[in-house]
C-alpha cells in the first residue's frame, strides 16, 4: 500500500507539470514503475543486486547510499541465520533471494535463503564429495584442499532468473529460482582431473548468454607426458551446452601455475575485455568467442590468489605470491610491453585479498592485516598501517565513501573513502569470515563459517 500511495501522490504532482509540460501517460507509468522498484529500500538508498561474488560490476563496489557504520552481535544485525556448514563462497544476491553454497557432511548443497528474515527457502543436494586434504592425497602434486577452504568456494552467480554454481570438484549446474534443475555437467570429467595444489576455487561469471569459467593450475611438467590443461571455458547459460573452450597454457612451472582468481570484465579500447590472472601472465579474451586479444607475460612469481581490480582503462592486480601490486593501462593486440606498466610497489602487498577502487584511490590489505591507500594514476602512496585484525582473506568492499576490511576473526574496520587514514569504526563479530562481504539493498550481508549476517538498520 505504501508504494501505491507514493504513486498516487506522485501522480498528483504530475497532473500541473503535465498540463505545462504535455508529459504522456506513459511517463507517469515509468515514473510509478520506478518507484515500485525501489519502493522497498530505505530512505536515501539505491537498491542494488550482488549477483556475483565481487558485486555487480565485478570491483567490489556498491552504489548504494546510507550503509551501516557500527554494528555488533547485540546492535544493527538485522537477523542471523545459522548456515549448513561450511563454505567460502560469497552470497549472491537478487532482489528478496540470496543463493550460497556449503559442503556439509559429504553433500554439496546450494541454499536460498530470504532477505527478509534469513529464513531457508529450499536446499538442494546438487552433488556429494568431500574435500581431500593434504594427509589424505596421493602423488607428489595431486590436488589436496587447504584447511581454509572446500569444495564450497567457488561463488554462485546470477542473472535474476536462475543461479549458477560451481564446485571444487568441477561440477557446475544451473538451477531456477524456484529450485528447478535447469542443467548439470562436470568440467572434471570433461577437461580432466583438476592438479591445482590447493584446491579448485574459480567462480563462474557470466556475460550475455555465456557462463564462462577458468581452470589454471599445475601442468605437472616434467612429472607426466601428457599436460595438464589449463583453461577458459564458456557454456550456454540455459542448456549448459559448451559454445567455446581455450586453453591457456602459460608455460608456467609447478604452483606458479595455480591461480584461484576469477575472470573479471571489463570494455576499453570500444570493446569488451574478460581479463584474466593468473600463471605468470595477466590477459583478455573476446567473451563471445574466447579469441584472446591480448597478454602481459614475464608476471612470474607464484601462485595467484589475488584476483585483478578493473577500473576504466586500468588493470590493478598483484604478482603471486605477495609479489609487485602494480597499475597496467593494456592497449592494443597481441603480446603487449612491459611500457604498460604505469606503476609498481613492491612492499607489504596482499597476497590473497583483491585490491579495490574508489574515487581515484586504490587500497588493499595484506594477509596479517597491513592496510595502505595509493593513487590509481601513480601509485603514490597514501598511507600504509595496520588497521587491526591478524589474519585477513576477505576482500575490502567500498560504497558510500567507506572502505570495509573484514578479518578471518570478526573485526571489520570501517575507513573513509579519502587520501587520510580516517577509521571510522571497528565492529567484531562471533564467527570465522573468509567469504567476502556483499552489499544489497542497505544492508552488508558477512558469511561466517557457522552463520550469515545481515547488518543494517532494523
Amino acid at each position: 500500500m505504501t508504494n501505491m500511495a507514493a504513486c498516487f501522490e506522485r501522480r498528483s504532482a504530475l497532473n500541473g507539470i503535465c498540463s505545462r509540460r504535455k508529459f504522456t501517460v506513459r511517463m507517469f507509468l515509468l515514473l510509478c514503475l520506478g518507484t515500485l522498484l525501489v519502493g522497498n529500500s530505505p530512505v536515501g538508498v539505491m537498491a542494488d543486486n550482488w549477483p556475483q561474488r565481487r558485486g555487480p560490476r565485478g570491483d567490489s563496489t556498491t552504489q548504494e547510499t546510507g550503509l551501516p557504520v557500527t554494528w555488533s552481535e547485540t546492535a544493527n544485525v538485522v537477523w542471523k541465520a545459522a548456515l549448513p556448514e561450511w563454505g567460502d563462497s560469497t552470497p549472491a544476491i537478487w532482489g528478496d533471494a540470496i543463493f550460497l553454497t556449503s559442503e556439509s557432511d559429504g553433500k554439496l548443497l546450494l541454499v536460498r535463503l530470504s532477505t527478509k528474515d534469513g529464513q531457508i527457502v529450499w536446499t538442494k543436494e546438487v552433488g556429494a564429495a568431500v574435500a581431500v586434504r593434504k594427509e589424505a592425497a596421493t602423488g607428489k602434486r595431486s590436488s589436496k584442499f587447504h584447511d581454509l577452504q572446500n569444495l564450497a568456494t567457488p561463488s554462485p552467480v546470477t542473472d535474476g532468473e536462475r543461479v549458477i554454481v560451481h564446485f571444487g570438484n568441477g561440477l557446475l549446474a544451473s538451477y531456477r529460482f524456484d529450485g528447478t534443475l535447469e542443467w548439470r555437467r562436470n568440467l572434471v570429467e570433461d577437461y580432466g582431473p583438476y592438479t591445482i595444489w590447493w584446491g579448485h576455487a574459480n567462480s563462474p561469471v557470466l556475460v550475455d548468454n555465456l557462463v564462462i569459467s577458468a581452470c589454471m593450475q599445475d601442468s605437472l611438467d616434467g612429472e607426466t607426458t601428457e599436460l595438464a590443461p589449463s583453461y577458459v571455458v564458456a557454456h550456454d547459460k540455459t542448456t549448459g551446452k559448451v559454445v567455446w573452450h581455450t586453453p591457456r597454457m602459460t608455460g608456467s612451472h609447478a604452483e606458479e601455475g595455480d591461480s584461484y582468481t576469477t575472470p573479471q570484465l571489463r570494455t576499453a579500447q570500444g570493446r569488451r575485455e574478460l581479463v584474466v590472472m593468473g600463471g605468470n601472465v595477466l590477459d583478455a579474451y573476446e567473451p563471445l568467442s574466447g579469441e584472446r586479444i591480448w597478454s602481459v607475460p614475464g608476471l612470474t612469481g607464484g601462485r595467484t590468489v589475488t584476483g585483478p581490480t578493473l577500473v576504466g582503462d586500468w588493470v590493478f592486480t598483484t604478482v603471486g605470491m605477495r609479489g609487485a601490486l602494480q597499475g597496467l593501462k593494456p592497449v592494443g593486440r597481441g603480446q603487449l610491453p612491459g611500457e604498460i606498466i604505469a606503476w609498481k610497489e613492491t612492499q607489504n602487498t596482499p597476497d590473497s585479498c583483491s585490491p579495490v577502487a574508489w574515487n581515484s584511490l586504490l587500497w588493499v590489505v595484506t594477509d596479517n592485516g597491513i592496510g595502505a591507500c595509493y593513487r590509481q594514476a601513480t601509485g603514490e602512496k597514501m598511507w600504509r598501517d595496520r588497521i587491526g585484525g591478524r589474519d585477513y582473506k576477505a576482500s575490502p568492499v567500498a560504497g558510500d565513501g567507506k572502505v570495509y576490511f573484514l578479518s578471518r576473526e570478526g573485526l571489520c574496520t570501517v575507513i573513509a573513502a579519502e587520501a587520510e587514514r580516517d577509521v571510522l569504526a571497528s565492529n567484531t563479530l562471533d564467527d570465522e569470515f573468509v567469504a567476502s562481504p556483499a552489499v544489497s539493498n542497505g544492508r552488508i550481508y558477512l558469511r561466517g563459517k557457522k552463520a550469515l549476517y545481515a547488518i543494517g538498520a532494523k
